[in-house]
C-alpha cells in the first residue's frame, strides 16, 4: 500500500489509541493500583518493543547512549506514567489530556535552558497562555494546585515528558524514531518491572473488564500508537505532525464520554480552551519556518 494511503490511516491510530488511555487509565484503576498499572502495561509493550527489534535488528546502542537511553525509560515511561496514573485517581480524562498537552511548551522552554535554543516573544506569550489555563483546569479540580494533588500530578506527567522530548534529540538522530522507542519502552518496564507482583496480585482479583484495559493501554497506546505516530512524523516531519496533537483532547473528550460516561464541565472547556490557544501561538510560526 502506498504512503500517502497508510498516512491518514496511522494518523488515525496514533490519536486515537494515545486518546483511549486516558479514560482507560480510569477504567483499569478501579482494580489496580497505579504504579502496578503502569508496571504491566509497559511489560506488555516491552514484549512487542522486543519483537520488532528481533526481527529489524536495528544497531545496538552503547557508551553514553545506553545512559541517556536509560534516563528516557526512567523519566519519560517510569516517572511519567507513576504521576500520570496517581493523578488521574482524581483528575477527570478530558481534563488530564488538556494539562498534558502543554508538555511540547514545557519542552520547548527546556530547550532553551539546556540547549540553548531561542523563543520568540510569540512563543513566551502562548507559553504564558496556555499554562493560565493550566492553572484553571487545576483548580476545578480536587484539592486544587495544592503540592501533591491530582492536577500536580498530571503536571508533573506533562514535564517528564517535556524532559523525555528534550533528551531524546540525539538518539532520534542516530537510531530513527522506532528503535529509539523500542529501546525506551523496555528501559521503562525494566524501571517498573518492581511492581509487576502486587500488579500480578491486584489482576488475579480483577474482572475482564481490567484485563481487557490493561492489555488494550500495553498494545495501542503503548506500543502500536508510538509505531504509528513514528511512520506519519517520517512523512509528515516534527513540525506538520505537532498540527494532529491539537486533536488529541478533543478526541480523548469523546471516548471518556463513550466509555466512562465523563462530560467535561464548563470551567474544563474554557480552561482546554486557553491551554490549546496557548500552543498553537507558540508554535505557530516554528511550523511555517520548519516547513518552508
Amino acid at each position: 500500500m502506498r504512503a500517502d494511503r497508510l498516512l491518514p490511516l496511522c494518523a488515525t491510530v496514533a490519536i486515537v489509541s494515545w486518546a483511549s488511555a486516558y479514560p482507560l487509565v480510569r477504567i483499569a484503576l478501579r482494580d489496580i493500583p497505579p504504579v502496578p498499572l503502569a508496571a504491566w502495561r509497559y511489560a506488555v509493550a516491552a514484549v512487542l518493543a522486543g519483537l520488532y527489534l528481533l526481527v529489524r535488528r536495528p544497531p545496538v546502542p552503547h557508551g553514553r547512549d545506553l545512559v541517556r537511553l536509560a534516563a528516557c525509560g526512567a523519566v519519560g515511561i517510569a516517572a511519567y506514567n507513576i504521576l500520570f496514573n496517581c493523578g488521574e485517581v482524581s483528575v477527570s480524562a478530558g481534563t488530564a489530556s488538556l494539562i498534558i498537552a502543554a508538555a511540547p511548551l514545557l519542552a520547548g522552554l527546556l530547550a532553551v535552558v539546556v540547549l540553548g535554543e531561542r523563543l520568540s516573544a510569540r512563543g513566551w506569550a502562548g507559553s504564558v497562555l496556555s499554562f493560565s489555563g493550566v492553572a484553571l483546569l487545576a483548580q476545578g479540580q480536587a484539592g486544587g494546585l495544592r503540592f501533591g494533588s491530582g492536577a500536580t500530578l498530571v503536571a508533573g506527567a506533562a514535564l517528564c515528558a517535556a524532559l523525555y522530548m528534550v533528551a531524546q534529540k540525539p538518539l532520534l538522530g542516530r537510531y530513527g524514531a522506532l528503535p529509539t522507542t523500542a529501546y525506551t519502552l523496555i528501559a521503562g518496564a525494566v524501571f517498573l518491572s518492581p511492581a509487576l507482583g502486587q500488579g500480578a496480585r491486584a489482576l488475579a482479583h480483577a474482572p475482564p473488564t481490567t484485563w481487557a484495559a490493561v492489555l488494550t493501554l500495553g498494545i495501542f497506546p503503548a506500543a502500536l500508537g508510538y509505531a504509528a505516530w513514528g511512520f506519519v512524523i517520517g512523512h509528515l516531519g516534527a513540525a506538520r505532525g505537532m498540527v494532529l496533537i491539537y486533536l488529541l483532547p478533543p478526541t480523548t473528550m469523546v471516548l471518556a464520554y463513550g466509555l466512562t460516561g465523563e462530560t467535561p464541565t464548563r470551567a474544563t472547556l474554557v480552561g482546554g480552551a486557553i491551554v490549546m490557544a496557548g500552543v498553537v501561538l507558540a508554535t505557530a510560526r516554528r511550523r511555517r519556518a520548519v516547513a518552508a
